[in-house]
């Protein structure tokens, strides 16, 4: 939903005025902040951690007094992660509730202190892991994480005086730490933000986390996620080494990378560093999301095409939408609501006159009965209305977030709202409570959780003004103009800290536009603290009430994310623009999501405001289309766009959503391989191709899964693309017989008119699709297919693939459960042999479904083809097509051709094998 602050951008001037007496993001705190800290002791513990106490060199109060004494707990959690944990060793501080992400606990903070700093330095300043080695020095403090295979440094903490950055800082309201980095790294991650130069971490660039509602448009801000992880990928000696770094902590912070240097400030909580050993990129996600969160398992249907519009301002208009979709046979799954079913802009709420409910219920029939789904928005912000059940409950249970003991007031688009305490169990109770009572009143199929970063229109102590309207009327059109009566909250530590971080990309304070920071939560829980945490909080407790509420799989998208988000939601990357430029930036930010552990993830395909133009949504529909989110969605302020409304949008769309729907087979079996070991959906071409460091910073294409790269056209005007064609054999997905062989790895140039995208599937594989449809439920009992890929040529070689198929609406996403089937699909050649045969778990889920194998294409093979033997399979159809050679040539004269067999009727629940031999 567009954000409050894009009414207020010319608010950001005088922010930045306010504050320019502060330094500059860039160089800011240039004076190094005392000498750090010593180690007096250092204890192995019964668990096999180490546990020491740092003291103090020098006081000083640069952003308050330093902490004198901090506990240092290290220890190997598992084989490929080190844990490094400071905290205060007389005082608990606030960190990342372990109910909300559960882990190891560090033991308890000692109480006698003097006792334990008797404990002479009896351990030798190396502690080594399987793979992972932590050193330390002691005087000044610093340590460092070490590659036990290579001796490679992973991160250095020390300083001395040619760095720009000085020893460890820990105070109340400013912690600071850095580590130093070799030239030639390359660093991903630390967001959520927009980034202009793309995937790959920009020395100099702002990257500051903090929760905000600010829109996508705005570039290098703080957006409105927070994820402290960066993975470090290197090239040493031609062999690559990805690890990563996490920094649990939920404080605002700014990161300042140098290109040599990393730097930590941070306004709050504790240092808990964990480092991922990799060493490839998919290895660090699995290590980082077996730590956070498996992601959730989506549904079937949320792989289908998703259409959403801030402005469909009654039923008809919804009706009209789906029946023109469907008239256009262009694909639609799901159909959303914003606000505009509710009534008066609050949730769990139906509008009586635009959306009557016994109207919309004979709608959601209509679409239910053939597969399609519905999906509404609920903003956290509950409108103070003592006529509203919603709020009247609320209150009875006690679970609005308070300031000086009263609920905080605020505004969202109803007007006056208080906001729920997500870390209050009764909060969750009630919370789950009203999703149940809505369900009975709309049987939605999926909910989606906005605004919560949480957004606020007014700033500071508000209360309801006597004797005007609020909020403002301005015709149909939502106000976001904050109209309740507001004072400033400066007085306090939390609401005006010491340190200013880059709130805004302007050092906005970091109250503004949202809840005050000095409001308390439950148990006293400071806003300051919790700020970023409050979607994640609200995320575990929507998903655990839609699947408590129906049994079924839940579907949930949230704008506001956390580390560990990505076990409960999808995320959509905010509030875009309809220009070229938002287009490239969308790549970035879906790939980072990915690496942070949440692999469903798209942005608002054409823009969410303004309008896009016809180019640029032909353009947007083709790399949308392979979002593993795909969803337009645009805003009351923008003319309509839905894929309809221009017949060459609608051509484009045809062709690849229609290839996306082909897909879903594949699509949903990546999305399996996420749940079980965090592996991202769209992935960068990095994940794939390590060794190549030619795609390091490659930001225009992406794959999904391992082997299936998508080049799509990012500029206005243009007919052709330049593609990076890592090194191997390569075939166009909408042809399958053209072909690009890139023997060391190149660029080449394709062509792409208005309606085409190039889609290319890597040698070695095997995917598994079906014949599409409009609606996912179709496509998904058609015939399967098989593509197998070999490199061009080869005279030996071999490819696999997998399909994951199961019933969607079970909660659990396994095997074993007797709703579900796993295949290994294999295929060789070897002096003009060819096998092609499959391993089947669990084939009874497939068999009841009756699903069958009808066609399998062999690419990349030479000579010609031969009636193939297939036990219990005969009357195959078999062809033989040359391939076209776009780019590089195959192995010299031969003739390189795909074999086609059709007809095949493969019970997909069986072990099946084939084999030929290709004649001469």
């Amino acid at each position: 939903m567009l954000p409050a602050a894009f009414f207020l951008s010319s608010l950001f001037l005088i922010w930045f005025l306010c504050v320019a007496e502060e330094a500059s993001f860039s160089t800011p705190n240039a004076t190094k902040i005392g000498q750090g800290y010593r180690l007096i002791s250092i204890e192995n513990t019964r668990d096999g951690a180490l546990v020491g106490l740092l003291q103090v060199k020098q006081k000083n109060n640069i952003y308050g007094p330093d902490i004198l004494l901090l506990r240092l707990y290290v220890k190997h959690e598992t084989e490929n992660r080190l844990r490094v944990h400071i905290t205060d060793a007389k005082k608990q501080r606030w960190e990342v509730p372990y109910n909300l992400l559960p882990r190891e606990q560090p033991p308890v903070l000692k109480q006698n202190i003097e006792r334990s700093r008797k404990n002479p330095i009896s351990v030798v300043s190396e502690y080594s892991g399987s793979e992972l080695i932590f050193s330390y020095t002691s005087d000044p403090f610093s340590f460092a994480v070490k590659r036990k295979s290579n001796g490679d440094t992973l991160f250095d903490s020390s300083s001395d005086e040619s760095d720009p950055f000085g020893p460890l800082v820990f105070k109340d309201q400013y912690l600071e730490i850095s580590t130093k980095l070799p030239k030639d790294a390359s660093l991903y991650g630390l967001g959520e933000n927009t980034q202009s130069h793309g995937i790959k971490l920009y020395p100099n660039d702002p990257y500051t986390l903090y929760t905000t509602d600010i829109s996508a448009i705005n570039i290098n801000a703080d957006l409105y996620g927070s994820h402290p992880l960066y993975m470090d990928l290197r090239n040493e000696g031609g062999k690559p080494y990805a690890h990563g770094v996490l920094l649990l902590n939920s404080n605002g912070m700014d990161a300042l990378y140098k290109g040599t240097s990393l730097t930590y400030k941070i306004i709050g909580g504790v240092i808990d560093f964990y480092f991922f050993a990799g060493p490839t990129p998919l290895n660090v996600v699995d290590q980082y999301t077996s730590l956070i969160g498996r992601p959730a398992p989506m549904p079937y249907w949320a792989f289908g095409f998703h259409q959403c519009r801030w402005g469909y301002h009654n039923l008809s208009v919804v009706e009209d939408v789906v029946e023109k979709y469907k008239k256009a046979k262009i694909p639609l799954d799901v159909i959303w609501n914003d606000d505009d079913h509710m009534d008066g802009h609050k949730d769990f709420s139906l509008n009586p006159i635009n959306y009557p409910r016994e109207k919309l219920l004979n709608f959601l029939d209509r679409i239910h009965s053939i597969g399609m789904k519905y999906v509404v928005i609920i903003d956290p912000g509950i409108a103070v209305n003592s006529s509203y059940g919603v709020y009247q409950r609320g209150m009875d249970n006690d679970v609005f977030i308070k300031y000086e003991g009263e609920p905080f007031l605020a505004q969202d688009w109803p007007g006056a709202v208080y906001f729920p305490d997500f870390l209050n169990p009764k909060t969750v109770s009630w919370w789950g409570d009203e999703i149940r009572r809505f369900h009975e009143l709309v049987p939605v199929d999926g909910l989606w959780i906005d605004m919560n970063e949480v957004s606020n229109f007014c700033t500071g102590k508000c209360k309801i003004p006597e004797g005007r309207l609020c909020p403002i009327p301005s015709g149909n059109v939502p106000n976001s103009t904050c109209c309740l009566d507001c004072k400033n909250i400066t007085s306090t530590r939390w609401d005006d800290p010491p340190y200013k971080i880059n709130a805004s990309g302007v050092q906005a304070p970091i109250g503004f536009k949202t809840i005050a920071t000095s409001a308390t939560n439950y148990n006293g829980v400071l806003e300051y603290d919790a700020h970023s945490i409050f979607g994640f909080s609200q995320a575990i407790a929507t998903q655990n009430a839609l699947q408590g509420l129906q049994g079924k799989r839940p579907f949930v998208l949230s704008r506001s994310t956390f580390v560990g988000s990505g076990k409960y939601v999808a995320h959509w990357t905010g509030d875009n623009k309809g220009t070229w430029e938002d287009l490239r930036h969308s790549i970035s930010t879906v790939l980072n999501f990915g690496i942070f552990g949440m692999p469903m993830v798209g942005s608002d395909i054409c823009g969410f405001y303004p309008a896009p133009t016809e180019e640029l949504c032909n353009r947007w529909i083709e790399v949308g289309a392979f979002y593993p989110f795909s969803r337009d969605h645009s805003s009351y302020i923008s003319p309509r766009q839905e894929l309809y409304q221009w017949e060459s949008v609608a051509e484009s769309a045809r062709n690849t959503l229609g290839m996306r729907y082909k897909l879903l087979p594949y699509l949903y079996t990546l999305n399996y391989e996420a749940h079980i070991i965090g592996a991202p959906i769209a992935r960068p071409l990095f994940f794939s191709f390590p060794s190549y460091t030619e795609c390091y910073g490659i930001n225009t294409q992406f794959l999904l899964g391992s082997s299936l790269m998508i080049s799509p056209v990012l500029e206005q005007g243009k007919t052709q693309v330049k593609a990076l064609f890592p090194p191997g054999s390569w075939y166009s997905l909408f042809d399958l017989t053209n072909t690009i062989v890139s023997k060391d790895g190149d660029y080449v140039t394709l062509d792409a008119p208005l309606h085409v995208v190039n889609v290319h599937l890597y040698q070695n594989t095997i995917i598994p699709m079906q014949r599409g449809g409009l609606i996912s439920k179709d496509a998904r009992m058609t015939p399967f297919s098989l593509i197998v890929t070999f490199s061009a040529g080869a005279t030996e070689g071999e490819a696999k693939g997998n399909l994951f198929l199961d019933d969607d609406e079970m909660p659990e996403m396994k095997l074993g459960n007797g709703y579900s089937t796993y295949i290994d699909f294999h295929a060789t050649v070897r002096e003009g042999t060819v096998k092609v045969w499959s391993e089947v778990q669990e084939g009874k889920f497939a068999l009841d479904k009756g699903w069958v194998i009808d066609t399998i294409n062999v690419l990349g093979l030479t000579g010609s083809g031969a009636q193939p033997i297939i036990k219990g399979v005969s009357n195959v159809n078999v062809s033989t097509s040359e391939h076209k050679y776009l780019y590089g040539q195959g192995d010299g004269e031969k003739k390189i051709v795909m074999v086609g067999l059709k007809g095949l009727n493969i019970p997909l629940g069986k072990n099946f094998a084939m084999t030929w031999k290709m004649g001469s």
